[in-house]
C-alpha cells in the first residue's frame, strides 16, 4: 500500500525534528556545541559544514517543504543568494536575471560579479521572448523572483523551468515573497529553491536567516563553496527557525486573508493611486498567478495619489509599524527608496518601475478591521 503524503501543517510540525531520546520532549532538543568526536563516527560534524544535528534536521524540513531532495539553512537571505550564484557561476559565465529584483540580490549583482569576472544581463520585461533574448552563449543561471519586491510581478515558472533546460541552464528562483505555503517551484521544474527564512519561515522578526532547496546534485555543489564562505547559522537560531515554522502555514494563510481584504479596500480608496497585488483581478499577472500559486502572499504595495506625503501618512499610522522587514506577525510598512531599495540609484529605481511614493505593505495576522481604521488615521494624517 502506497504511504500517504504528509500534508503541509504536518510537515511544518513534524518532519526534521531531532528525536529527544533521553527525556522524549515533545520538542526538538537543542545540541550547542561547536565540537564534536571526529573518530568511529559517521559523520564528521562541524558548524561550518553546516551538518549539526540541529542544522541537519532543519535542512531535511526545508527539503520536504519544498519538495526537493535535500535543504541548508544560512546566516542570512543574501548568504543563501550569495552561496548559490557562486557555486554555479565563474569567471567568464553569465546570468539572466529580471529587471525588477529585490535590491540586496541588484546590489551584489552589480557591485561584487566584476571581481569575479561574472557577466549579467536583466531582461527587459517577464515573457519567454524578454528572458530568451537576454540568453548569451556563456550563460550557465537563470534566476528569477516571483512574486517580485516590491512590485509584485509575476513570472511564469512553467516557461522558466522549460527555457532553462532548452538551453542547459541552472533555473534557481528567490521564492520569499510566497513561502512554500503559496507555491511549490521544484512542482514546475525550478532547480533551486531559495529563501530569506528572516520572513515567513521565522515570522516573528527574531531571526536572520537563509534557506535553500535543491536536488541532492546541486546541493552538493552549493555546500562545497559554502563550507568555504562560512555562511553558516547559529544552533540557536536554527532552533529557533525550526521551531518558527511548525506555525508558518497557519501564519500565511491567515495573512493571506487579510492582504486580499486589505488590497481590495485600498484598491476602491480615493487617496489611492494604485494597488500591487496578484490577488486582485485588475493585476496583470492575475491569472498567472492563480495558476501556479495557492494563495496570494501577504505582501502587496501601493502609491498614494499626488499630493499626499508618504512620510505622513505613516508616521500617522499606530498599530501598522514602519520597519526595514517584512512578514511577521505584526503589520509593517516602508518607502523601499529609503530601505529596500535604497542602494540603487534613482535612475536604477526608475527602471525598475519603483516610484518615490511607492509603500510596501507587510500583512499581519491583525483583526483587518483594526488595520483599516489604522489606514484611515494615516490617510487623515496625509
Amino acid at each position: 500500500m502506497k504511504e500517504k503524503k504528509l500534508g503541509l501543517n504536518t510537515i511544518c510540525t513534524h518532519v526534521g525534528e531531532v528525536e529527544d531520546t533521553q527525556f522524549q520532549g515533545a520538542v526538538s532538543p537543542l545540541f550547542m556545541s561547536s565540537s564534536y568526536q571526529y573518530e568511529d563516527v559517521d559523520v564528521k560534524r562541524y558548524p561550518r559544514y553546516f551538518n549539526t544535528p540541529n542544522q541537519e534536521a532543519l535542512g531535511k524540513k526545508i527539503a520536504a517543504l519544498e519538495k526537493s531532495e535535500a535543504g541548508m539553512i544560512f546566516s542570512s537571505g543574501m548568504a543563501a543568494v550569495s552561496h548559490c550564484m557562486l557555486g554555479f557561476l565563474h569567471k567568464g559565465d553569465h546570468i539572466v536575471l529580471p529587471q525588477t529584483l529585490y535590491g540586496g540580490t541588484y546590489n551584489f549583482v552589480v557591485e561584487e560579479f566584476g571581481k569575479f569576472g561574472i557577466e549579467y544581463t536583466f531582461a527587459t520585461g517577464f515573457s519567454e521572448t524578454d528572458f530568451s533574448n537576454a540568453i548569451q552563449p556563456n550563460t550557465k543561471v537563470i534566476w528569477v523572483e516571483t512574486p517580485s519586491n516590491p512590485l509584485m510581478k509575476i513570472t511564469d515558472l512553467e516557461m522558466i523551468a522549460r527555457l532553462a533546460k532548452k538551453h542547459g541552464l541552472i533555473s534557481m528562483i528567490d521564492n520569499t515573497f510566497a513561502s512554500p505555503v503559496n507555491q511549490t517551484p521544484a512542482d514546475f521544474g525550478i532547480d533551486i529553491i531559495i529563501h530569506s527564512a528572516t520572513k515567513y519561515m521565522g515570522g516573528h522578526s527574531d531571526i536572520c536567516a537563509g534557506a535553500v532547496a535543491a536536488s541532492k546534485e546541486y546541493m552538493d555543489v552549493i555546500w562545497n563553496v559554502s563550507k568555504n564562505l562560512g555562511g553558516s547559522l547559529s544552533d540557536y537560531t536554527v532552533w529557533l527557525l525550526e521551531r518558527s515554522i511548525k506555525t508558518m502555514a497557519l501564519r500565511v494563510k491567515a495573512q493571506n486573508k487579510n492582504a486580499k481584504k486589505l488590497a481590495k479596500y485600498l484598491d476602491k480608496h480615493e487617496a489611492v493611486d494604485t494597488v500591487y497585488y496578484p490577488g486582485l483581478k485588475s493585476h496583470p499577472d492575475y491569472a498567472l498567478a492563480k495558476k501556479q500559486m495557492s494563495g496570494y502572499t501577504g505582501m502587496l504595495s501601493f502609491e498614494l495619489k499626488a499630493g499626499l506625503n508618504p512620510s505622513t501618512f505613516m508616521k500617522s499610522l499606530k498599530l501598522i509599524k514602519q520597519s526595514m522587514s517584512l512578514a511577521g506577525v505584526e503589520s509593517t510598512i516602508l518607502s523601499p527608496t529609503h530601505t529596500s531599495h535604497a542602494l540603487l540609484s534613482p535612475e536604477a529605481r526608475k527602471e525598475q518601475g519603483i516610484a518615490d511614493g511607492l509603500l510596501r505593505f507587510s500583512v499581519g495576522i491583525e483583526e483587518t478591521e483594526d488595520l483599516i481604521a489604522d489606514f484611515e488615521r494615516g490617510f487623515k494624517g496625509a
